[in-house]
């Protein structure tokens, strides 16, 4: 297998163990600069040259994209995407865990704990904004720093509306983030590879230092992971579409609440503190998905005209609730059940003889009629109907 490791420091930890797990296991492998690629966009031939020079064919890329560099190194792995390569993290992944307001917008729809985040622009939102998440201190960030640069602790109030008016002032958008005093010098990394957390580990910060980053000196120290964290971990990833992530949460006494998604994790940190081959797990993960790739389930079996998938949450007044999917009227409808997903339990292919209980989640394929029968009338729906029962005389 060719792969290439787009990267600008070649002797930085986290590239050379990669370079060097990769050739362990027998692949060919170059690490590029990513700047020194140029893109060619033509109908049907989407072609790219480095240093000049038209690229030879590669089976796979891993992107190291650094934040000074965000734009052109993600149109370099798009292009790739486009030429058919499989990339580690693709481009509108890296984008989304790249812009921490835009991650955390993304998480805040569902069930994972994040830490109470304010954004605002205008210089009359400040102090309503540090408000909002419980008031100083508060953690402030800029929204592209890594490795903890760009990340202030405001004691004060006062503190905090100077920072950020100088902040802004100097056209930089920053986020306002409640401190967590419970967590304050350490936190949780976890690596994801795939579908799992492959390692773990605490962050702790060194003296008066609050960041626990290790290129900050902090210190790591291996973890097992609560299962808790595990899911807030692998779901974040998913969300934001990465395959590969460095996932930071702050240990709370209510669970783990994600601060940061990192689409290029240093493995330094982790591999120092574990002992683990992190750079081989990635590696195999790779070699795996480009032998087996990913398919998108809706855009194959949407393909005939009526069908298509959708996901279906039973509800207690669902017909479907405490039947099994075989006399549930599923197949006779043409309906079939892909997966069921109930909470700490996820069942591709069920055999038709589970029970389907409240609460569990089907991803089913048919078609279309039949599928839409089984799904809830949305809220805004009801509110309007019930609004015009009442005002009818």
């Amino acid at each position: 297998m060719r792969i290439a490791i787009l990267s600008r420091a070649p002797r930085c930890y986290s590239t050379t163990r990669l370079r060097a797990a990769a050739k362990e296991r027998g692949h060919d492998v170059q690490v590029l600069d990513t700047l020194a690629f140029s893109l060619l966009l033509e109908e049907g031939h989407p072609s790219m040259y480095y240093r000049g020079r038209r690229l030879r064919s590669f089976d796979a890329v891993v992107p190291r994209i650094g934040s000074s560099i965000t734009h052109f190194g993600t149109s370099v792995v798009r292009q790739f995407q486009q030429m058919g390569v499989f990339v580690a993290n693709t481009a509108n992944a890296i984008g989304n865990a790249r812009d921490k307001l835009r991650s955390l917008q993304m998480l805040s729809r569902y069930d994972i704990g994040i830490a109470p985040t304010s954004f605002a622009r205008g210089r009359s939102d400040i102090l309503p904004a540090i408000e909002r998440v419980g008031g100083a201190p508060v953690i402030i960030k800029l929204l592209e720093g890594t490795q903890g640069v760009g990340v202030i602790l405001a004691e004060t109030r006062t503190v905090a509306e100077a920072i950020i008016e100088t902040m802004q002032g100097a056209k930089q958008n920053v986020l306002i983030q409640k401190f967590v005093a419970e967590s304050k010098g350490k936190d949780i990394r976890a690596i994801v590879v795939g579908d799992q957390v492959v390692a773990g580990m605490r962050r702790i910060a060194q003296g008066q230092e609050f960041r626990a980053n290790i290129h900050r000196g902090g210190k790591a120290e291996p973890v097992q992971l609560d299962p808790r964290f595990e899911r807030a971990a692998v779901r974040s990833a998913q969300i934001l579409g990465l395959r590969v992530a460095g996932v930071d949460m702050l240990e709370t006494s209510s669970g783990p609440q994600v601060i940061e998604v990192n689409s290029s994790p240093g493995l330094k940190g982790i591999e120092s503190a574990t002992g683990m081959d992190i750079a081989g797990i990635i590696v195999d993960y790779i070699a795996e998905q480009v032998m087996f790739p990913e398919l998108d389930v809706r855009e194959r079996l949407t393909v005939t005209k009526g069908y298509g998938v959708a996901e279906v949450t039973v509800s207690t007044d669902s017909p479907l609730a405490g039947k099994a999917i075989a006399d549930s009227g599923l197949r006779e409808e043409d309906i079939v059940v892909l997966k069921l997903e109930n909470p700490g339990h996820v069942v591709p292919n069920p055999d038709p003889s589970v029970v389907l209980c409240p609460g569990d989640k089907l991803l089913c394929f048919g078609k279309l009629a039949g599928i839409k029968s089984l799904l809830p009338v949305k809220n805004a729906r009801r509110r309007r109907s019930t609004k015009r029962a009442t005002a009818a005389p």
